[in-house]
């Protein structure tokens, strides 16, 4: 069989246990995960104001943009986003049977369906299109069957979907009273929270670069995070908690009349997207012609930062068809500075980067395990890579299989591999967005597909990465 040298640094994978969330899309592809406590949280999570909500539902219906809670004689909330959201609009079963799952239930279902993974270790890999170009003596090539040659990745529309708006239509039409009432919020002094101010600090932070992850509604670990970040970056008192000075820095560069929820027309491109059910077992994902997104929904979450059912609640009652407009945000621009160095700290569960000595970018962050940790110490960036395929073992001794699965957003790595001076590990991205910070990974350093692309679109080979 032909060999062929990958430009990709192989990723080894230690033996997955039932207890950590495996790299590879799992078998239940429900995206419902759990928000931990904060006494669970080290470091930097400990530091903010707001108590991190124990139900998802609660998290998603609950305002934490402000650090003045309601008083102590009205224990309700001024508003919940189901409240705000068109009466027409009411919310599906299994988006409600999903939110309504306690933490210790979501939890409890990820470590089931983390436990079918059947990846003992694996490598993430990349297989040139010039096959003149290959060099058969290299140590760390790899045989890839003729069978697996079935599809050249290098034009994917996927990382188009996620980077680019051209050609897509935004308006301001038709939006849900909620949307209007995200839309026109302003922060005062000591006004009650709302989850209309909520969606809107996790939209400027993103804007800001100060990633919350996919965005939900609720104010959790993530957005907590976000914000203390955010305050470092603009050398303000890192208190997690929203003041005026705040308040002004996240909105100095951002135009006045910019909408955080607009109304996105379906195309016929969005509709003949490859879409395809992510299967099981790795045996199965070698079969695939691509890890695709598995349905519109969960590609219109990466493009627009948006957690899928929060998507699903803006947009009840939607055939997500092609001239259909559904409600989503309005993502940041592109962050145009230069990356020489980042530091990811898994006690922080965030990556900070860095031009010289300025934190220009934010992002959260899984950083191995209890039992994969990450190493500590400073490497380099050695490669970038775009789409790889990931090769999978499976099993041990006179068992082991070798299985080479195509890349897709859904790919055990994402739609993005940098790796490291230190074998086997790098920077790459997710197929569980949701699960940023909250899973367990196998000692790599993993994002949602939009922040590793923004870090891949500025960063550069020979970057230092420092791991603590």
């Amino acid at each position: 069989m032909m060999k062929i040298k990958p430009i990709i640094t192989a990723i080894s994978l230690a033996v997955i246990s039932a207890s950590v969330s495996a790299l590879a899309a799992p078998a239940d592809n429900t995206r419902s995960l759990p928000v931990r406590t904060a006494d669970a949280m080290p470091g930097i999570a400990k530091k903010v104001s707001l108590d991190v909500q124990e139900d998802r539902s609660r998290s998603i219906n609950s305002a934490a943009a402000v650090a003045v809670k309601p008083n102590a004689n009205n224990s309700k909330p001024v508003d919940r986003m189901n409240q705000l959201i068109d009466s027409k609009q009411n919310a599906t079963p299994n988006a409600a049977a999903a939110d309504n799952m306690s933490a210790a239930e979501l939890t409890l279902k990820d470590e089931q369906s983390d436990s079918t993974d059947d990846i003992s270790e694996g490598q993430a890999v990349a297989a040139p299109s010039d096959v003149s170009s290959i060099d058969s003596t290299d140590p760390l090539a790899f045989e890839l069957p003729d069978s697996e040659k079935r599809q050249d990745f290098s034009d994917d529309p996927t990382i188009k979907n996620i980077e680019d708006k051209d050609g897509k239509r935004y308006t301001t039409l038709n939006l849900s009273n909620y949307a209007k009432q995200v839309n026109e919020a302003v922060w005062s002094p000591n006004m009650k929270v709302n989850s209309a101010m909520t969606i809107k600090m996790q939209a400027l932070l993103d804007w800001n670069h100060a990633s919350p992850g996919p965005i939900d509604g609720g104010w959790g670990m993530n957005s907590k995070k976000a914000l203390i970040n955010f305050q470092t970056m603009k050398g303000l008192p890192a208190t997690g908690k929203m003041d005026q000075k705040t308040w002004d820095a996240l909105i100095k560069n951002i135009p006045a009349n910019k909408p955080v929820l607009v109304t996105y027309t379906i195309t016929e491109d969005d509709i003949n997207t490859n879409f395809a059910t992510t299967p099981a077992t790795s045996e199965a994902k070698s079969k695939m012609k691509g890890l695709y997104y598995q349905d519109i929904k969960e590609m219109l979450g990466e493009r627009f930062h948006m957690d899928v059912r929060y998507l699903d609640k803006l947009n009840t009652n939607k055939a997500y068809k092609a001239g259909e407009t559904v409600t989503v945000l309005n993502t940041r621009g592109p962050l145009n500075q230069r990356i020489n160095r980042v530091v990811a700290n898994k006690a922080e569960k965030t990556l900070y980067a860095y031009n010289g000595n300025k934190l220009v970018a934010t992002y959260p962050t899984t950083i191995g395990s209890d039992a994969t940790p990450s190493p500590q110490g400073t490497f380099k960036i050695i490669n970038k890579v775009k789409m790889p395929w990931y090769k999978a073992t499976v099993g041990e001794g006179a068992q082991k299989k070798i299985h080479m699965l195509p890349p897709g957003p859904n790919n055990p790595v994402g739609v993005v591999w940098m790796g490291l001076s230190k074998p086997s590990y790098g920077l790459h991205g997710s197929p569980k967005p949701e699960g940023i910070s909250r899973q367990a990974s196998a000692g790599c350093v993993r994002l949602t597909n939009w922040d590793v692309l923004e870090v891949y679109a500025n960063i550069e080979n020979g970057a230092t990465v420092e791991l603590q």
